[in-house]
C-alpha cells in the first residue's frame, strides 16, 4: 500500500504501460482517474481495477485537447477531493525516415507525445499546488536520450518530454511538486507488438533489438511499472528532474 490515500490521474490508461500502471497503482492503494481516447478500452480497465478491489473512474480524454485535460484532472478533485499524482503516459509511434515523413504525421506525434504532456501537466498544476505538493510522472523513452533511426519524430517528441520534465521539476520545487520521467527501451506492449507484426521477419527484428540490450531481453511492463511506482511514491521524495532509463543497460553503450 505504498500509494495509500493518494489520488492519481493516468493518461493513455486503456492499454500497454498505462493499463499496467493503473492496475499496480490500484493494488498499492491509489484512487484513480483513468483517461484514454478509446472510451471502451479505458472503461474496461477501470472495471478490471474495480473487480480486483480497487477504485477507478474512466474518462474519455484526448490529451491534445486542453478542455479534456482540465476535465480529467477536475474529475479527480470532484470525486476524490484533490490530486496527488499526474501520470502523462499517452503516446503514439509512427516509424519512417525523416526525409519521407509526412508533415501531418510529424505534427500528430508531437501533439500527442509532447503537447499532451504539457497540457496534462498544466491542467494538474493548480490541483497539485492546492494539495501542497505532488508528483508529475512522464513516460518518455530511451529514444528521448539517444538517437533512434526511423523514429525521428518519436525521438524528438520524447526528447522534448525529457526537457519539459526537467523544467517542471525546477519550476515545481518551490511548491513541493516533483517531476520525473521514465525512459523505457523497447518493451513488450501492444504498441511494440503491432510494429513487430508488420515486419516481414518479426523474429529477426526482435533478435536485433535484443542484441542492443546488454541484459538480452526486451523490457516487460512490470519493469517500467516498478520504476514508475518508486518515482511517484514517498520513497522518492528527494528525487526530481530525473530521466530514469529502464533499458537493460542499453544507454550505457
Amino acid at each position: 500500500m505504498r500509494l495509500s490515500e493518494k489520488v492519481a490521474v493516468i493518461t493513455g490508461a486503456g492499454s500497454g504501460l498505462g493499463r499496467a500502471m493503473a492496475e499496480r497503482f490500484a493494488r498499492e492503494g491509489a484512487r484513480l482517474v483513468l483517461g484514454d481516447i478509446d472510451a471502451d478500452a479505458v472503461r474496461a480497465v477501470a472495471a478490471a481495477v474495480a473487480a480486483a478491489g480497487g477504485t477507478a473512474l474512466a474518462v474519455r480524454a484526448d490529451v491534445t485537447v486542453k478542455a479534456d485535460m482540465v476535465r480529467l484532472t477536475q474529475t479527480a478533485a470532484d470525486h476524490f477531493g484533490g490530486l496527488d499524482i499526474m501520470v502523462n503516459n499517452a503516446g503514439i509511434d509512427v516509424r519512417g525516415a525523416l526525409a519521407d515523413l509526412p508533415e501531418d504525421v510529424f505534427d500528430r506525434i508531437l501533439a500527442v507525445n509532447l503537447k499532451g504532456v504539457f497540457l496534462g501537466s498544466q491542467a494538474a498544476w493548480p490541483h497539485l499546488v492546492r494539495r501542497g505538493g505532488g508528483v508529475i510522472l512522464n513516460t518518455a523513452s530511451l529514444a528521448g536520450l539517444v538517437g533512434a533511426p526511423l523514429l525521428g519524430a518519436y525521438a524528438a517528441s520524447k526528447g522534448g518530454v525529457v526537457q519539459l520534465t526537467k523544467v517542471l521539476a525546477l519550476e515545481g520545487a518551490r511548491y513541493g511538486i516533483r517531476a520525473n520521467a521514465v525512459c523505457p527501451v523497447f518493451t513488450e506492449t501492444p504498441m511494440v507488438t503491432r510494429w513487430l507484426e508488420r515486419e516481414p521477419d518479426a523474429e529477426a527484428v526482435r533478435a536485433r533489438l535484443v542484441r542492443g540490450i546488454p541484459l538480452r531481453r526486451l523490457g516487460r511492463p512490470e519493469d517500467v511499472v516498478n520504476a514508475a511506482l518508486y518515482l511517484v511514491s514517498d520513497e522518492a521524495q528527494f528525487i526530481t528532474g530525473v530521466a530514469f532509463p529502464v533499458d537493460g543497460g542499453a544507454s550505457a553503450h
